[in-house]
């Protein structure tokens, strides 16, 4: 099991990932909870800051936080205990977001800020420093995302000056640098494709290690969510702009996936609301459908998957926590829910 750690605007809250087929449902809620009141220690550490970010490594041993003091906080995190081990520094604004990479990379966490830069830090014998920066934007950074490890060390960026920016690291150290015009009034949220070809588990010749090609889906302030593919060595849109939303979307998340044929794209937004996008195939089109009927009660800031795709946690303005699974009619259930303030 494998909790990561979400944020509204103002305050941390965070969901559980866990594999149900290990755990119940009721476990799933019980973690959110134990981690809820965890996090109240970590306030100690981050005092009289807003924190926009914090994200678990692979491994669950290591926790990276972001605030409004431009700051970037490691902690060494176990069931019972949590320490400070470094804090990060040189953004010159609030930091959004950050993002660990794969540990086949080392340890590497990227960040991204208000003042339109990413930074990429890396541990080398306990120490903590920048490796690369990256100043590909002209306006805030809002999100950034690593790619599988099968693609490679790669990053995926979303700004506010409509562009999504692609760096990846080559074998000497330096990095190449593609840009996508993806939003013209501005990215908030970008999520890569799982590597995994669709079906290639239950099709006859499927070959369950092949790797895809790149894909990435993004949600902008243009109301839009957008899917974005590689295509010898260029990136072009897929199909048509995805519609349902009526506000800006704030966040997007694609679903891992062990190869089964039923691709899921999970999208939120300023409007309330949370959309399911399913694609059947590589070569069908995207449906959307309502996780469920009524809006939420508040701006709907997080959306993100379980790390074996069937759990989707919701986490919203009013500092609540859902999670959602899909039943055997294609309906999504709510399964749990958790209030910070428990």
């Amino acid at each position: 099991m494998r909790i990561i750690y979400l944020s509204c605007p103002d305050t941390l809250v965070i969901r559980a990932r866990t594999d149900s087929s290990r755990q119940g449902h009721q476990d799933v809620l019980n973690s959110a909870l134990y981690h809820l009141s965890f996090n109240h220690n970590i306030d100690t550490f981050i005092p009289n800051r807003t924190k926009h970010d914090a994200q678990l490594d692979y491994y669950g041993r290591r926790l990276a936080t972001c605030s409004s003091d431009a700051t970037v906080k490691i902690f060494e995190v176990d069931d019972t205990n949590h320490r400070l081990v470094d804090t990060l520094r040189g953004h010159q604004g609030p930091v959004w977001q950050v993002a660990w990479a794969h540990p086949k990379f080392g340890n590497v966490l990227a960040s991204c800020a208000y003042d339109a830069k990413v930074f990429v830090w890396r541990e080398y014998n306990g120490a903590w420093s920048k490796v690369a920066e990256h100043h590909v934007h002209s306006s805030s950074v809002n999100s950034v995302s690593w790619a599988p490890h099968e693609h490679g060390l790669i990053l995926a960026c979303a700004s506010s000056d409509g562009r999504i920016s692609v760096l990846a690291c080559k074998e000497d150290a330096s990095w190449d640098v593609q840009t996508i015009h993806a939003h013209a009034i501005g990215v908030n949220a970008v999520s890569w494709a799982p590597a995994t070809i669709p079906a290639s588990l239950v099709t006859a010749s499927g070959n369950s290690g092949a790797v895809g090609p790149k894909r990435l889906v993004s949600g902008g302030c243009d109301n839009l969510v957008k899917i974005w593919r590689e295509d010898n060595g260029q990136w072009k849109e897929e199909g048509t702009p995805l519609q349902g939303h009526a506000d800006w979307v704030r966040d997007v998340a694609w679903a891992p996936s062990i190869g089964l044929p039923t691709s899921y794209i999970a999208s939120c937004s300023q409007d309330k609301t949370v959309s399911i996008w399913t694609q059947d195939s590589p070569t069908a089109p995207w449906v959307r459908k309502p996780l469920k009927a009524e809006p939420f009660l508040d701006v709907v800031w997080r959306v993100s998957w379980s790390h074996s795709g069937n759990i989707l946690a919701v986490s919203c303005g009013d500092n609540k926590v859902s999670m959602w699974k899909e039943n055997l009619e294609g309906v999504f259930d709510q399964i749990g829910e958790a209030n910070e303030g428990l």
